[in-house]
């Protein structure tokens, strides 16, 4: 049959270390093993190792073969995060996935991962702790600040008010 196409590419010097074609690849297995990842994250490491395209194109395929990589996993473990943990509203976490290369058809599909009552009780919680962090304004200037501060967490307008108004 001959050599294998991808034989000469599977060395890198990094560090003066050499690493072989299943080193490269149990690497980045480490790396989605670590923490979920997208392929944009996987591809932005593969740019650590000198491979040639098809050689990246195997590896890619081996990790979705065997499931180091999901993108749907991804996705939902990444929203789930950044809304539970940072309390980051949609608009921020989805600019940032689509920054990440993540369609929009599937963020949007994963945002169930997001209760609708607990979304409400963040947008609530986060507004009551700023709104009465605000010394020396009035009423007025407090809801106006507290107001952009959510929105810049990614909160929408229309769900701010309903939830302020409520």
């Amino acid at each position: 049959m001959g050599i294998c196409p991808f034989f000469f590419s599977y060395m890198m010097i990094m560090n003066k270390k050499l690493f072989t074609f299943d080193e490269i690849r149990q690497k980045l297995v480490s790396y989605c093993v670590y923490q979920d990842r997208c392929h944009a994250e996987v591809e932005q490491k593969m740019k650590e190792f000198l491979l040639i395209d098809e050689a990246k194109e195997e590896i890619v395929l081996y990790l979705l073969k065997e499931n180091y990589l999901n993108e749907e996993r991804f996705t939902r473990s990444y929203i789930r995060g950044k809304f539970y943990i940072k309390s980051w509203g949609k608009n921020k976490i989805k600019m940032n996935l689509k920054q990440k290369q993540i369609t929009s058809k599937l963020i949007d599909t994963c945002f169930d991962e997001i209760d609708d009552n607990d979304y409400k009780k963040v947008i609530k919680k986060n507004y009551e702790d700023y709104y009465f962090k605000q010394i020396g304004l009035d009423d007025y200037q407090k809801k106006m600040k507290t107001i952009k501060f959510l929105i810049n967490k990614g909160f929408e307008y229309n769900v701010i008010l309903d939830v302020i108004e409520a």
